[in-house]
């Protein structure tokens, strides 16, 4: 069996290795902590990720430990100011079923897809550390710090910002990284603070945010650092995080319990300068690192490993050539140049936009937030398309439809797995070789029935069409429903790359 070797086991090397996983690639997943991570750290998955994990299985069980939700509670200069809900009036709509994002802690996203991935019998082998590789023609030989030997087919760095894949490759880091600290963050046990609100304090002295998780006492605590009396930065402990707290609050009923998780944060603003170097490939903060603002962090990570996931599958079960996985570099690498430049406008806006009383981290708040919008018109796997409705390349929208007997089927149902999906709007669907599933839609019993005409509105139809629709729900083509040639033109073509 092909087998592809995961360095690092967040949530990037986890999404990957479910989508490898579930297309029957063989995986290992080695990670070098001897434990799982505890600390909170990325806390939101936005839209795009949320339609990633629902394909993956993973959306539903995670709902129900997050929250959709959320209100901000606003101060300045320690005093009350108003209470905000950035998402009021925002309703899912037939073609975005998530319309907000979801608010949890990055270890309930991680143990979630572990959990999927166990289901593969395949589980994170904890305490092994890559010491080095080299790589030939046909595999890559990875050797652990315990001497163990792995081959393997492929192999993804998902090792985070300090890589040790990037540095074997000896890619660069291209970027700047500010050497002071910016924020200190922690998990804490907090008393006299009401959980119903995400808790934002602004002023002259800095900014304090305390998140509170769903069903648990812990808060996500966020602040500008305190410095001692040489304007060194105090090292995060309970005993300052509490001084922080009295200090933007003014209150000293607020009492922090506890401390489950602490460490600092400065601004990083860097990405690789290649995401492959033959069989070796970077994803997540291995390849990228940006701010914080907006939190595009796990979420960028996790729809890399989402692109990448089919590519590497279909390669590896012969079902296209390997020139395929040239275009996770092209269609992932400038999202990564964009979101860096999105992400560090965000901080500047929000640095200057909160000087304010009674604005607060909702600047940030945009379509380019919510992943909704990330395209690969660009690509080499973006073919012609029609004028009107979404673009080759660009992603895919749901749609409810229902069958000859009336029961709702959503084409978020019929993208999901790792096939193409060709949809075959007023004619039956043609029969096609290959790995691509055709539904008919309005093509007379026994097709599918967009009776409120949101399938035709999300792809601008409105007479006969055919669309077809990569494993990772992004559209591949366009083109009239006579043109079924260009449909098997397209398939064939990516055995050829």
């Amino acid at each position: 069996m092909s087998t592809v070797l995961i360095v690092g086991a967040g949530p990037t090397g986890l999404t990957l290795a479910c989508s490898l996983a579930r297309q029957g690639v063989g995986v290992r997943i080695i990670e070098r902590s001897p434990g799982f991570q505890t600390g909170s750290r990325g806390k939101g998955l936005n839209p795009r990720s949320l339609e990633v994990l629902a394909d993956l299985g993973v959306a539903e069980r995670l709902a129900g430990s997050g929250r959709s939700r959320e209100v901000f509670r606003k101060y300045f200069d320690g005093e009350f100011v108003t209470d905000t809900d950035p998402h009021e009036g925002v309703h899912p709509t037939p073609d975005v079923p998530y319309e907000r994002g979801l608010f949890l802690p990055q270890t309930r996203v991680e143990q979630a897809l572990r959990e999927v991935l166990a289901g593969y019998r395949i589980e994170v082998e904890l305490g092994s550390e890559l010491a080095e590789f080299e790589q030939g023609e046909e595999s890559v030989t990875a050797r652990l710090a315990s001497g163990e030997v792995i081959v393997a087919d492929y192999l993804v760095g998902c090792d985070g910002g300090r890589s040790t894949v990037r540095k074997r490759l000896g890619l660069a880091f291209q970027g700047s990284s500010d050497p002071e600290t910016a924020m200190v963050v922690g998990d804490v046990e907090l008393e006299g603070l009401e959980p119903g609100y995400w808790h934002q304090w602004f002023g002259a002295k800095g900014a304090l945010l305390l998140y509170p998780f769903e069903g648990s006492d812990s808060w996500q605590f966020q602040a500008n650092p305190e410095l001692d009396r040489d304007g060194r930065v105090v090292e995060p402990s309970l005993e300052s995080f509490q001084r922080i707290v009295t200090l933007h609050t003014s209150r000293t009923d607020l009492r922090v319990r506890s401390t489950s998780w602490l460490s600092t944060w400065r601004v990083n603003v860097r990405m690789a300068e290649r995401y492959r170097v033959g069989r070796v490939l970077l994803a997540g903060d291995a390849a990228h690192v940006q701010p914080i603002a907006g939190g595009l962090g796990m979420n960028t990570g996790i729809q890399d490993a989402w692109n990448l996931g089919w590519k590497l599958a279909y390669v590896l079960t012969g079902q296209a050539g390997p020139g395929l996985i040239d275009s996770y570099q092209e269609e992932r690498l400038p999202i990564a140049a964009r979101t860096l430049d999105i992400t560090t406008a965000a901080m500047i806006e929000v640095a200057e936009r909160s000087r304010t009383p009674g604005v607060g981290l909702e600047v940030v708040r945009s379509d380019d937030t919510t992943g909704l919008t990330v395209h690969y018109r660009w690509s080499t796997l973006a073919a012609d398309g029609l004028d009107g409705g979404p673009q080759p390349g660009d992603r895919a929208p749901d749609a409810p439809l229902a069958d000859d007997g009336g029961r709702a089927v959503r084409l978020f149902e019929l993208f999901a797995g790792s096939h193409f999906t060709l949809l075959s709007f007023g004619r039956p669907a043609p029969q096609l070789d290959g790995p691509v599933a055709g539904f008919a839609i309005d093509a007379g019993p026994g097709s599918l029935h967009d009776r409120d005409g949101h399938a035709r509105r999300a792809y601008g139809v409105e007479g006969e069409a055919l669309v077809l629709v990569r494993p990772d729900n992004h559209v591949a083509l366009t083109a009239r429903a006579e043109e079924v040639e260009a449909v098997r033109r397209y398939l064939s073509r990516l055995r050829t790359l």
